[in-house]
């Protein structure tokens, strides 16, 4: 249980090495939607189609592979090209292996770029993993005709697709970084396809515009209300949204009836896309980690509760909003969960079949939280998704079906000049 910031550069960095089959590119695409299909990612429609149709080394001819390890001090990228032959093999894994795929370095142009190696820095944009790009594209039943918009332009593989699926006239694909748009708008032409490609605020949408579609492609704290007043009637708005931590995300599925009526819901999901820009985070670094694994803490004792399971998601994305401040080391073999702002941190390792060594250090009982939140989230009926109410003033409630577990979203901070996806 994990979103995709959890990973190195938002997602796990490069793919399998390509097999025999994948040595061309038709049979690596074939190979890759046969593995989403495999996966119950991915089903027979126009989703399935589109993917077949569609080139990726077209829309991304580049990508970055890491070459330096975990921690390695300044880290080191390779950006591979498809027009080097030597490349082919090595990105051909990379655009069809279904992890994240990385684009930009530090903000640079992607267009008229030199293959060749890239130090310190960090990586600013990249294609997201293709099962969470799928299931999305999915969740959309995006059909010919509909007007979608897709916020967050990226590599342009959403816009891609929908363009396939809806033809290209009625798809917005909108991002912030005039780079990134600049490359999809030519690429995508390379497609044959010609959206309108705007660069702007993402959380402002096309203002004076309605869609029947419109897909988020970067974590929110909050949905933005401007893109809830684009939404036609009929139409379905998906975005993840967390609070800072990226530990427990949640998909707000919103939805315009046919008289104008808004309904919404926020679902606990596995795994969700990174924050977007200017979204404050807060992280475990090693040295915390360290400590949360070898440290004796302030207590230990044993314990006979048990706490939720990572199946009931439900719970954490109530505890992320609830308890707040919290982050999740998933790497650890058994649950540690720390509060980075105080230090605070506990673990529970199982012992026998009905106990739990617990271990506790800080001014937070991060445990006792834990398990006070449960005693209220078990008599609200163990939601796993919460009714989202949006009031007049800007503000968003999620809250049980029973009204019993609820808390209020962060109001949307003004945004900076050019501040969006």
């Amino acid at each position: 249980m994990s979103t995709l910031d959890n990973c190195p550069a938002g997602g796990p960095v490069g793919g399998p090495a390509p097999t025999d089959a994948e040595a061309d590119p038709a049979a690596a695409r074939a190979a890759m939607v046969a593995r989403l299909e495999k996966e119950g990612s991915l089903r027979p429609g126009p989703v399935r189609d589109a993917l077949l149709a569609l080139p990726r080394e077209v829309l991304m001819p580049q990508a970055y592979v890491r070459r330096s390890g975990p921690g390695d001090e300044p880290p080191r990228w390779d950006l591979l090209d498809w027009a080097a032959p030597q490349d082919r093999p090595e990105l051909l894994g990379l655009l069809y292996g279904g992890a994240s795929v990385l684009i930009q370095h530090d903000g640079e142009p992607l267009l008229s770029r030199a293959r060749g190696t890239r130090s310190g820095a960090s990586i600013t944009s990249m294609s997201t993993v293709m099962g969470l790009t799928v299931e999305l594209l999915e969740e959309l039943d995006l059909r010919p005709g509909l007007r979608v918009l897709d916020v967050g332009t990226g590599a342009g593989v959403t816009a891609a697709v929908a363009c396939q699926v809806c033809g290209d006239q009625g798809v917005v694909t909108l991002d912030r970084d005039r780079h990134l748009t600049d490359a999809a708008a030519a690429r995508l032409a390379d497609l044959g396809f010609r959206p309108q490609v705007a660069c702007g605020p993402g959380e402002q949408g096309v203002p004076g515009r309605e869609f029947d579609r419109i897909f988020v492609s970067y974590t929110v704290e909050c949905v933005p209300t401007a893109l809830v007043e684009q939404l036609a009637p009929g139409g379905k708005l998906l975005a993840h949204v967390t609070s800072a931590s990226p530990s427990w995300p949640g998909l707000a599925v919103v939805e315009r009836t046919a008289d104008g009526h808004v309904t919404a819901e926020l679902q606990a999901v596995e795994f969700a896309h990174r924050a977007g820009h200017g979204m404050t985070r807060i992280w475990l670094n090693e040295e915390l980690r360290q400590r949360m694994a070898t440290e004796p803490g302030t207590w230990t004792q044993r314990s006979k509760l048990t706490p939720p399971a990572d199946s009931d998601r439900g719970f954490w994305l109530a505890a992320d909003h609830l308890l707040g401040g919290l982050v999740r080391d998933f790497g650890a073999e058994h649950l540690a969960i720390a509060a980075p702002s105080c230090g605070s941190w506990m673990r529970a390792e199982p012992v026998g079949h009905q106990g739990w060594n617990v271990t506790v250090q800080g001014p937070r009982d991060i445990w006792k939280e834990i398990h006070d939140l449960a005693d209220r989230w078990r008599p609200a009926r163990s939601p796993d998704r919460y009714r989202l109410s949006f009031d007049t003033d800007g503000g968003q409630r999620a809250a049980s079906e029973c009204g019993r577990l609820s808390w209020q979203l962060p109001i949307a901070r003004p945004l900076d000049e050019g501040t969006t996806s």
